[in-house]
């Protein structure tokens, strides 16, 4: 469990199972979180704004709001990291959380020791910065990178990016020009236990392109190495 800046993270757990939200509850307190419940999608919204937690644990199937619904009006207002929970295995139902927003993705049955090792993976993306990576980055007048204030802008506005865009982001640009494989990018960003997760590096860098590029569909910026992986590529040149 990572402490964020000196206090424990704030869970919010949204499933109307009340067995297993009890049981989520117990375990996280025990491993010294402070967490927080909701049984339903609209109970759950107004805990995100009462709460503020660092993380969300979010049930698919739920009465008043569905997850789907939820996750979307959530990323809204807030890029707080949402780790979906739901019964539901299918490939699509996994892009559909992804591509709403949500961080990562934990299908039933599941361990807590599991759960928890989700969270606090997205809670480290959250706190640690990639120190390697200078201060200003990229800046082509367009788009500008800059690692020391986590800031991103597009023709001087800011961009909201999520931790997990923000980590994948820097990376890339950091190595600007090289090819990076869903490997490299998997075991950098997300970490060595996702480095099998190759629908995370596809969906997260589309949300990158439609938050960053002038086209998303005929993208400048992040370029495709079709079967290998992805680079980033400067204003300089393009292929």
């Amino acid at each position: 469990m990572e402490a964020l800046e000196g206090r424990c993270p704030r869970v919010l757990v949204i499933d109307d199972d009340t067995t297993l939200a009890k049981a989520v509850r117990l375990y996280f307190d025990k491993m010294g979180y402070q967490v927080f419940v909701a049984s339903d999608g609209l109970e759950g919204l107004r805990q995100v704004f009462h709460a503020r937690p660092d993380v969300i644990i979010l049930d698919i199937m739920m009465p008043n709001m569905d997850g789907w619904e939820l996750a979307k009006r959530v990323r809204e207002i807030s890029e707080v990291p949402i780790v979906i929970l739901t019964a539901r295995k299918q490939e699509n139902e996994v892009v559909r959380g992804l591509r709403l927003g949500a961080d990562d993705y934990v299908a039933k049955p599941f361990s807590l020791k599991e759960l928890e090792a989700r969270v606090d993976a997205v809670l480290r993306r959250v706190e640690q910065p990639c120190e390697t990576i200078k201060a200003v980055i990229y800046d082509d007048g367009y788009l500008t990178v800059d690692a020391a204030r986590w800031e991103v802008t597009r023709q001087g506005d800011k961009v909201d990016l999520t931790s997990t865009e923000l980590h994948l982001l820097l990376y890339l640009v950091e190595n600007q020009g090289r090819v990076l494989t869903h490997r490299q990018l998997l075991e950098k960003v997300w970490g060595p236990e996702y480095v099998d997760e190759m629908d995370y590096v596809k969906l997260f860098i589309w949300r990158l392109r439609r938050k960053l590029e002038r086209e998303p569909s005929h993208p400048h910026y992040l370029l495709t190495e079709r079967g290998v992986g992805y680079r980033f590529q400067g204003s300089c040149s393009r292929s």
